[in-house]
This record gives structure tokens, C-alpha cells and sequence, in this order.
């Protein structure tokens, strides 16, 4: 039954007298034949994601497990006083690592003899000169290697960028920390380091240019990526032999209007699709892509940054496909919004159906004209009415897609959440959801699937009397 407490450690409405039992069991668990599978660590790392966790259930929780300490570490709910770095180093490094640890700290695990501690702290931003010297002298090259990837010393990134080790010279390569000049010279050394220094947005643009006709495919392609790629390199690298070069070009926002419209007719596999994501695409050239491949629900950085008087243009586009990515925007103007609402295109109101504005009279449209096409996304609609995602649950559009929005949805019905349970991908987040009937929950406490039973225990509709004898 240990899925039973994991779900019980998540459940929002368990008393915190309740949540400090779980505590100590997650201490005791591991010496307990009945948790032969969950040594308490599991246990405790449910109980950890907890947001309502009290500073000392927290200091409880970091003592029982490593592992544990270190996630409340990053996650801010233990700080340096609660860590003893004896008993705790995994937690003292990674309050280090988020600059909230004790210099002290830094210094005694410069010298710490476990070599992943020293690796730990060298990738660690503000350490002391006097540590950060100890370790760009360390025996073990992966802990310099760590540091020359992460130092923010300019002048410790140039000595790592000269270094003999090509691993440190690599990690060099690819800080930000590094000076241009050195990263110039690093892109005459080896491909595998002049792959991450043409990634490094340090590098000076034109010392990179001069690879856009290298015979080396990966280089090409880290190239075509950069911010400041040079016009003449751009056009360069149009006429790569390999698509993904040329689709890495188009969705580049450095490339110019003339390019755009180049790359817009390279039917080379996902070209087109990369440069609908582009910023700077124009709308007709955007027109022209959205009809000639796929490109999925997303709304396009173009999309978003349409001007009121581009958006009015776009709402009446005679490509549907267009209309189904404006769509996708959530801060359109009421008008606008009504009409892609209305519109004969079934993708496009597939698109509106889950805007957060929409009326239950033009979600009932949506479903009437166009049934299981615009199912689920009408089910996500934060304005679906209980009615209609009762409808929506238990007739012929019960699609699976609408089953699992239905199932997230904080208005569903009990009727309309047990039909959820009927179908797997819906079944765990319908056992999680208050509305679901007392004695259906209870049932499904004892369920066969650990995942469903795991989300009953975390329904915080269970009685307070059902929570306590879930506990051992």
C-alpha cells in the first residue's frame, strides 16, 4: 500500500498533526517488512513537494534522506542553518550552487576528498579567489573541466581556453565568461571544440562566419543558429546541401526579409515549418506556409506580435489556416474573438473553443457544428458549464481528448467524472477530482492500477476518519 501514502502525502486537506505521522514513517519506513518496496526515501520526497510544509516539517524531512535535503535546498525551504555539511554535503553544495551557503562551506569541500563534491562546487557561481584557484589546480581534470564551463572570472576562462587538457579547452569554449579573443583561437583547435565556441554568442560573429562553408554538417548547423550571423554567411549557408542546416538558418531572427522570402519556396524537410516560427516572417509570406505544411497548435511569435490593425487583416485571411493560428492568441479584441467563433473552418474553432472568454452559447455552437472536432477543446474551456461537460462525457462525443479535459475540469459533474473512470488516460485525474463521489473514491482506494489508487489517496474530499486509516 505504499502508492496509497504516496497519494496521502499529496493530499492538500491532510491536518499537518497527520502530515508529521507520515514524516516519521518516511523515517522508520525503511526497517518495516511491509516496506520492503519504498525504503522511505519515495515517501519522502511526496511529502517534500508539499506546499504547505512547515519550517520544521521541512528540517525533519531533510534529515531523513539525502536526496530530500538537497530538492528542499533548491527549492528554498531549508536554509544554511538547518544543514550540518558533515551530514548533509549533497544539500550544503546545492545551497552553494544557489548562492545561499556559507564561504566556509566552499572552502572546506575545495579539499574534500569525495571527487563529485569538488565537481559540485566548481560549477558553484561566487566562490572565494582562494577556492576557485584550488580548484583550476586540481588533481582531477573533470573538476577543472567543471570549473572552466562555469567560472564568471574572465581571466580564469582565458587560462582554461590555453589549457593542455582539450576537455578543459572544450569547456571553455562554450562559457560565456570566456574573452572573444580566446574564443577566436579556440575555433582554429579541434571540431569538438569548435563546435561549442560557434555556440558561444561570445564569439565574435565574423570569426564564426568563416565556417558557414566548413565540410563539417555540425558546424554548418551551430552556425546557421547564431543571433548575430553576418548577412553574407546567411546567404551562404541557403544553398547547404543538408536540410536541417537551412531550417536552423530560417528560423534564425537575424536572417533579412530577402532570405525569408528565399527559404520560404525550400521545400527541404522542415524548412517551412522553421520559418513560420521565425519573428520577423511577413504575413503573406506566413500565409503561404501556414497552407503548405504543418504547423501544429502553437501560437507563432509572429502571431503574438501582430499589430490591432494586422490582427483585424488576419480574422478575414481566405487561407483557414491562418485564421486557425490567430486563433490561438488569448488577448483578442471581443470582436475579433466572436467572429473566429463563428467561423465555417472546423480548425479554426477547434483553435477559439478553449479562449477563456468564450460564452456556453458559443461552446454549445462549437460542438453542435462541428461535434468530436471541437469535443475537447470546448471541455477545456474554463466558461463549459456543467451541463455541457455532462453532455460532453456521456455521449457520442466522449472522445478520449475530452474525457481528459473533462476530468481536469473544476466544474465536471460527478456523472460526467465517472465516465471518465472508464477510460485510462482519464481515469487517474477523474480519481483526484472533488466532485467524484464519496463511494466511488473509496473504492477506488483499493484499485488494482497503483496510479488510480495513488490519486484517490490524494483527493482531499476523503473524510478525515478514511485519511487516518490509510496511515499504517
Amino acid at each position: 500500500m505504499d502508492h496509497v501514502l504516496y497519494g496521502l502525502a499529496a493530499n492538500p486537506a491532510l491536518p499537518s498533526a497527520v502530515v508529521d505521522r507520515l514524516i516519521a514513517e518516511a523515517g522508520t519506513a525503511a526497517d518495516v517488512p511491509t516496506f520492503a518496496e519504498a525504503d522511505g526515501t519515495e515517501l519522502a520526497e511526496h511529502l517534500a513537494a508539499r506546499p504547505d510544509l512547515s519550517p520544521s516539517q521541512a528540517r525533519a524531512l531533510a534529515a531523513h534522506s539525502e536526496a530530500v535535503a538537497v530538492r528542499l535546498a533548491y527549492d528554498g525551504r531549508i536554509g544554511a542553518a538547518d544543514i550540518d555539511p558533515g551530514r548533509r554535503p549533497g544539500a550544503a553544495l546545492a545551497l552553494l550552487d544557489v548562492g545561499r551557503g556559507r564561504p566556509e562551506w566552499a572552502r572546506r569541500f575545495a579539499t574534500d576528498p569525495v571527487v563529485e563534491r569538488r565537481v559540485k562546487l566548481a560549477g558553484c557561481p561566487g566562490l572565494p579567489s582562494e577556492v576557485a584557484e584550488a580548484l583550476a589546480a586540481d588533481r582531477e581534470t573533470t573538476v577543472v573541466e567543471e570549473l572552466a564551463l562555469w567560472t564568471e572570472r574572465a581571466d580564469l576562462a582565458a587560462r582554461f581556453a590555453a589549457h593542455a587538457d582539450p576537455g578543459v579547452r572544450r569547456a571553455a569554449a562554450a562559457n560565456e565568461a570566456t574573452p572573444a579573443d580566446a574564443l577566436a583561437v579556440l575555433l582554429t583547435d579541434s571540431p569538438e571544440i569548435q563546435q561549442p565556441a560557434l555556440r558561444n554568442p561570445s564569439t565574435p560573429a565574423q570569426a564564426a562566419a568563416r565556417f558557414a562553408d566548413h565540410p563539417a554538417l555540425l558546424l554548418r548547423q551551430e552556425l546557421a543558429a547564431r543571433p548575430d550571423l553576418p548577412a553574407e554567411a546567411g546567404r551562404r549557408l541557403a544553398d547547404d546541401p543538408v536540410p536541417w542546416v537551412r531550417a536552423n538558418l530560417a528560423e534564425n531572427p537575424a536572417i533579412d526579409e530577402p532570405l525569408i522570402r528565399r527559404l520560404a519556396a525550400d521545400r527541404g524537410h522542415d524548412v517551412q515549418r522553421s520559418l513560420a516560427h521565425n519573428p520577423h516572417v511577413p504575413l503573406d509570406v506566413l500565409a503561404l506556409l501556414a497552407g503548405a505544411t504543418r504547423i501544429g497548435p502553437t501560437l507563432l511569435p509572429r502571431i503574438a506580435a501582430a499589430s490591432p490593425a494586422e490582427v483585424e487583416q488576419l480574422a478575414v485571411s481566405t487561407v483557414p489556416a491562418l485564421r486557425m493560428l490567430l486563433a490561438r492568441r488569448r488577448d483578442l479584441p471581443a470582436a475579433v474573438r466572436d467572429t473566429l467563433a463563428a467561423d465555417p473552418d472546423a480548425k479554426v474553432v477547434k483553435s477559439i473553443a478553449s479562449h477563456p472568454d468564450l460564452s456556453e452559447a458559443q461552446l454549445r455552437s462549437a460542438v453542435d457544428r462541428f461535434g468530436a472536432q471541437t469535443a475537447a477543446a470546448a471541455a477545456a474551456s474554463p466558461n463549459a458549464s456543467p451541463a455541457l461537460l455532462e453532455y460532453l462525457a456521456t455521449g457520442r462525443l466522449a472522445t478520449h481528448r475530452a474525457l481528459h479535459a473533462i476530468a481536469h475540469h473544476p466544474d465536471a459533474t460527478p456523472l460526467a467524472l465517472l465516465a471518465c473512470l472508464a477510460h485510462p488516460k482519464s481515469r487517474r485525474p477523474a480519481a483526484a477530482h472533488p466532485a467524484l463521489p464519496l463511494d466511488t473514491l473509496i473504492t477506488l482506494l483499493a484499485a488494482p492500477d497503483r496510479e488510480t489508487a495513488q490519486a484517490a489517496a490524494a483527493n482531499p474530499s476523503l473524510p478525515l476518519g478514511t485519511l487516518l486509516a490509510l496511515l499504517p
